[in-house]
């Protein structure tokens, strides 16, 4: 029920992404906490594994949910996120099963941990929701799991309708939180695994704004950066890391220096010797210098809050995409289809080889005059032109943009801004494909010959782009030695998409590896669910 709860959650975030990102308006109105809720969530799910050779028992499953969480948490939503996963994970450790007992104290021990990871916990945030929901089960107490489950949803959803009203920055701008939104679409996806029954709840979202302050932030409307807003409104940055190698002495120094330098600060372990730092503040240099006396740094992220409102969001309405410009990407693998949609793009699910045709009549149905498509290496050049000719008309304008995989595609639409003319938007999305050297991991079905020698059936294979570049008989071996090649000239960002055939561990065994050779890169993990392959790599 655990692992069905997970992959339960990831779906129905990526569903209610953009109703959750237009609630956001505290700490920082950036649009973007569906967004990492539903990252770090899908990190979480991507480290269970294969239910045989996986986790499988609660305490097992409810570990790996921990662990993925933490390496992979993004922003300040995200943190918190994995925070309440480790508490799940601490308190039901050693377990084969749990009942109604052990949720109450999970979600107990999930609020504590939470509360002791941020330097200043806000009343009406996603942490008052979690404590509404420990109470709720608590109060519960003789019940049966479901039942406890139960009270946790429904104390966190009035919960939540409260926080306009503990939080000034919310009241004004008329909205609920959106952190406490997404801890609740989660407790309901486990009242719907554990009863059979999705709750059917009609709430207040929104409210009467407190004032008529407000101003519009990428498509969305948000309160207006005030003094109103506490000192969150005057940081330029987000700045994220993982520190290995510290103490408990020298984390508690590092806290305390970012508690000087910034706010938002949150510093959480892993349960065991590792530390994820996040912080809001001006001068970011400054943030990972004080990590980098705490310890080794590593996956180090350093966002610029105007930047990003710049580019024009991550989800896109489709009100929005009617009449300015959309993007369709052709994808293989739930998992990957949920990231591009998260990212605002209409998604075409593909898996393995799409016809023209699908991709024309998917063209022919965005209800935007300029489309971009982002083909990832599904249809030959020969197909692009041809499709190109038959779509282009005095009604719609579209592009077919050099994305060979699905990791160049990612690459792409991270640089998507709806705001640029159409050409000059077309060619920042493909210079960001163009840069992106990309492989991936295969398993030979049969013997052939290759430009490194002759593979056998069975044999891994790594290629760089279309060429085989590694032939191993052991899988982690050849991903290394691909890693490798591709990592020659450089390299600052390793993504890997992982596919729905690849070994559990495989990810974790490369990133190792990366970690160890490569300590100054940022390694991102994302669960694609791919057949075209094991694994895909990009290297940025």
């Amino acid at each position: 029920m655990l692992r069905r709860w997970a992959e339960s959650g990831v779906d129905t975030l990526a569903e209610r992404c953009h109703e959750i990102n237009t609630l956001n308006v505290f700490p920082v109105p950036d649009g973007d906490t569906g967004t990492n809720l539903l990252i770090t969530f899908r990190a979480a799910v991507g480290e269970l594994g294969d239910p045989v050779d996986g986790a499988r028992t609660a305490s097992g499953v409810a570990e790996a949910l921990a662990r993925g969480a933490f390496t992979g948490a993004r922003g300040n939503s995200g943190m918190i996120l994995a925070q309440i996963l480790r508490g799940l994970a601490d308190a039901v450790a050693g377990a084969e099963t749990i009942d109604g007992d052990d949720i109450a104290r999970a979600l107990s021990r999930a609020g504590d941990t939470v509360t002791a990871a941020l330097s200043a916990p806000a009343d009406g945030t996603i942490v008052s929701v979690l404590h509404a929901a420990a109470r709720g089960a608590v109060s519960a107490a003789g019940t049966a799991a479901a039942e406890r489950v139960i009270a946790a949803a429904d104390a966190a959803a009035a919960a939540l309708v409260e926080t306009p009203s503990q939080l000034d920055v919310l009241a004004r701008a008329g909205v609920v939180d959106a952190g406490g939104l997404g801890l609740l679409v989660l407790l309901d996806c486990l009242v719907e695994v554990v009863t059979g029954r999705c709750p059917q709840r009609t709430l207040a979202l929104t409210v009467e704004p407190a004032s008529a302050s407000r101003t519009s932030v990428h498509g969305h409307q948000h309160l207006e950066a005030d003094a109103h807003h506490g000192d969150t409104a005057d940081q330029d940055y987000e700045v994220m890391y993982l520190v290995d190698g510290s103490d408990r002495q020298r984390i508690d120094a590092l806290r305390r220096r970012l508690d000087e330098l910034g706010d938002s600060v949150a510093v959480v372990g892993d349960g065991a010797a590792g530390w994820s730092v996040h912080v809001h503040c001006c001068d970011p240099g400054a943030a990972v210098e004080a990590g980098a006396a705490a310890g080794r740094l590593r996956r180090i992220t350093i966002t610029c809050f105007a930047l990003e409102a710049a580019r024009g969001g991550v989800c896109t309405t489709a009100e929005s995409r009617h009449d300015g410009r959309a993007v369709l990407t052709v994808v293989d693998g739930d998992g990957a289809g949920a990231l591009f949609g998260a990212e605002g793009a209409t998604v075409l699910h593909c898996d393995g080889p799409c016809g023209p045709r699908r991709i024309l009549d998917a063209i022919r149905a965005m209800p935007s005059r300029d489309v971009l498509v982002l083909p990832n290496g599904s249809v030959t050049a020969q197909d692009v032109v041809a499709l190109g000719a038959q779509v282009r008309d005095g009604a719609r304008e579209v592009m077919f943009l050099p994305s060979a995989s699905m990791v160049q595609g990612l690459a792409a639409l991270a640089v998507h801004d709806a705001r640029r003319a159409a050409v000059d938007d077309a060619y920042a999305m493909s210079e960001a494909a163009a840069a992106t050297r990309w492989g991936s991991l295969k398993i030979a079905t049969e013997r052939a010959l290759t430009w490194v020698g002759t593979c056998e059936p069975g044999d891994a294979l790594g290629s760089a782009g279309h060429d085989v570049v590694v032939i191993e008989h052991d899988l982690p071996a050849a991903g290394v030695s691909l890693l490798d090649k591709l990592l020659a000239a450089g390299g600052e960002l390793v993504t890997m998409l992982v596919g729905d055939g690849a070994p559990a561990d495989l990810a974790e065994q490369l990133t190792r590896h990366l970690d160890d050779r490569h300590p100054e890169l940022e390694v991102v993990v994302y669960h694609g669910g791919q057949r075209s392959d094991l694994l895909q790599l990009g290297v940025e």
